[in-house]
């Protein structure tokens, strides 16, 4: 093989692997598991189809097979669950916390903001108190990903 034939194949990988890096980036879809009574999740929805993202909602009467197909441990629930690649969305987590997750892809499982904090997207009328969104590891240890002063 000549080095000018190397480059090319090169050169054509890179391009492949960065065309399948944006495509990736653009891919905004996500799919929310919510109970069918709760209107926050509703709010939370509307939050991140504002900021870009293509939500399919489906509804259950129980999230807890959902919370444990993706590794989210049981006290670390909120009110709603989604997906969005390898990745679990506990709660009312806001949308540049998605996308930070999505950009720095950690070794983890999920995004979560336990319980159902006031000021979170879709939580606005509770008030505004400042929260923490929590990235949760396979062991199901969790650490602080986000702090947000709920405005």
């Amino acid at each position: 093989m000549t080095a000018r034939l190397t480059r090319r194949l090169m050169l054509g990988g890179a391009v492949a692997f960065a065309s399948a890096g944006a495509a990736r980036a653009k891919d905004r879809r996500m799919t929310a598991y919510k109970t069918p009574w709760c209107g926050c999740c509703d709010g939370w929805v509307a939050h991140m189809r504002e900021a870009g993202w293509t939500v399919e909602v489906v509804e259950r009467e129980d999230l807890t097979p959902i919370r444990a197909r993706y590794g989210v441990p049981d006290r670390y629930a909120g009110c709603h669950t989604a997906v969005v690649g390898p990745y679990a969305i506990e709660g009312h987590v806001p949308a540049a916390d998605v996308e930070r997750l999505l950009r720095e892809r950690p070794a983890a499982v999920a995004l979560a903001a336990p319980g159902m904090p006031a000021g979170s997207p879709g939580m606005e009328a509770a008030g505004r108190r400042p929260y923490v969104t929590l990235l949760i590891n396979r062991a199901g240890e969790a650490t602080v990903f986000g702090r947000h002063n709920g405005a």
